[in-house]
């Protein structure tokens, strides 16, 4: 296994997850992966090839065919920069209905485990701990209730002039916790060495300070 340390962040739909691991990274000057958009990707791409979500030995080959870079915040495809494209609630859905594929999730394995770089990295997604990178040396299991995530996510897409039904938002969310869980293939679920965190009651700031402080109990070699 790489010597570069992994900050293994994973959790459901909205918990925060993402927002927290970007500004770990940046408050360590470590590299970010958002896994949570490769399967965006995936779901995007398939949906402008005419490829079914449901056609798992298509949704894999199709992983080789795209050149995936994050930048600045922003995420390019095969050079196209479709950060809000991806962003939507159908991608989401999408997201959530491509990686119950188990060779769909084999063929993005080597795409994750490259953005493991020096000095370092966040990763945030479902099986970052568990299954992508097993021997990072902070594993965190972030989340919040259900409605909580909601109310967060209805608040981002208003802020965007995205209409947004509540209601509906919850019933995703709720819809894709019971996949993401359920699925055969690397399930959400916490690892046993994972440290949970529920942000229900929690800023931003104090959640990133939370992980913040995991990491440098670690490096400093004191036990959680």
């Amino acid at each position: 296994m790489s010597t570069v340390p992994v900050i293994a962040i994973d959790g459901p739909s909205a918990s925060g997850k993402g927002t927290v691991a970007q500004r770990v990274a940046q408050a360590l000057g470590f590299h970010y992966l958002d896994s949570g958009a490769l399967y965006r990707i995936v779901a995007l791409a398939a949906k402008r090839a005419g490829i079914s979500w449901q056609d798992e030995a298509a949704l894999a080959d199709l992983v080789s065919t795209l050149d995936i870079r994050f930048e600045h915040g922003e995420i390019y495809v095969n050079g196209e920069q479709v950060s809000d494209a991806v962003r939507s609630e159908e991608m989401s859905r999408g997201a959530s209905e491509v990686a119950v594929h188990p060779k769909v999730r084999q063929a993005l394995l080597e795409v994750q485990r490259a953005f493991r770089k020096a000095p370092g990295l966040v990763a945030d997604g479902r099986d970052m701990g568990s299954v992508v990178f097993p021997d990072a040396q902070i594993k965190v299991f972030l989340t919040a209730r259900s409605h909580v995530r909601a109310e967060r996510r209805y608040k981002q897409l208003m802020e965007k002039g995205i209409h947004a039904n509540l209601a509906q938002i919850l019933a995703d969310i709720e819809a894709r916790d019971a996949r993401d869980m359920q699925r055969s293939a690397a399930p959400l679920q916490q690892c046993s060495d994972a440290t949970l965190l529920d942000t229900s009651d929690m800023t931003i700031a104090q959640a990133v300070d939370g992980v913040l402080a995991l990491y440098r109990r670690h490096s400093r070699g004191i036990s959680k």
